[in-house]
């Protein structure tokens, strides 16, 4: 590769609602790999053909109506995973992973959709933080690979106070309860790097927008959509950012596109 490899996430809020915004933003963004979350499509169903039109291998973990995950590379990958490791009777499709392969070395790249633990005191809080703690076991094993990787998604967490304009209206939800921060520190302090963060370190960066009360208008937003990078991988970025000009497009998703850049070369 002669330029930066683009990593994008983007949770789509259903594939099929939004293919042509997303046609629209893979043509003029161009990432290398993209990660995509709430797909809400089987994976027969999956319109593959679009986008490999463009020019991307497609994988998918896919579940009827909600949920579900794919990868899209125009680089080949292998190694392809689907589920999340630790529980065997976890049926929600939530996690995809593959190798991609550029000139130059190999990346693994994880696209993953955090439950979201709403409302808490219930067992949806009690898987959310469940799933998080085998994401923290699978990180902690990846990092005994050689591989660089990439863990992208919609985490549904809201880091700190900073990666919301309003903090105190989310005190009562399970994306800012102080036990999914600090799930997501000890997922971090095991050495991975926010990549988003690390390039903006200030306040006002947000990934989600609620459709009410025109919230994306007044930049009353949330950073739910993270791009973690073990410390092979963030000894490459160059860059990272968000892309928040699709959430003003005709029938948006919510999220809007993060993107980090690595000289894997």
């Amino acid at each position: 590769m002669t330029r930066p490899m683009r990593i994008t996430t983007w949770n789509i809020n259903g594939v099929k609602a939004r293919l042509e915004t997303a046609a629209a933003y893979l043509r003029d963004a161009a990432p290398d790999v993209v990660c995509l979350q709430e797909i809400k499509s089987v994976d027969e169903g999956f319109p593959a053909e679009a986008f490999q039109a463009l020019g991307y291998n497609v994988a998918t973990h896919g579940q009827k109506g909600f949920n579900g995950v794919a990868l899209l590379s125009k680089l080949p990958f292998d190694d392809v995973a689907r589920r999340l490791p630790g529980d065997d009777t976890d049926e929600q499709s939530r996690y995809i992973e593959a190798v991609v392969s550029p000139a130059g070395g190999s990346l693994r790249v994880g696209c993953l959709y955090l439950p979201n633990g709403n409302p808490i005191g219930t067992g949806k809080f009690a898987y959310k933080l469940a799933w998080m703690a085998r994401l923290e076991a699978h990180a902690r094993a990846m990092l005994d690979d050689e591989i660089p990787f990439v863990l992208a998604g919609d985490y549904n967490v809201i880091p700190e106070r900073a990666d919301a304009k309003r903090p105190d209206a989310w005190t009562s939800d399970a994306l800012f309860q102080p036990e999914s921060r600090a799930a997501w520190r000890r997922l971090v302090a095991l050495g991975l790097t926010d990549a988003v963060r690390a390039c903006h370190p200030g306040p006002g960066f947000y990934t989600f927008w609620d459709y009410q009360a025109g919230a994306f208008q007044k930049n009353d937003g949330i950073r739910i959509d993270h791009l973690l990078l073990s410390p092979a991988a963030a000894d490459r970025m160059t860059a990272a950012g968000i892309d928040t000009f699709p959430r003003g497009w005709e029938k948006p998703s919510d999220h809007v596109p993060a993107w980090v850049d690595l000289d894997i070369d």
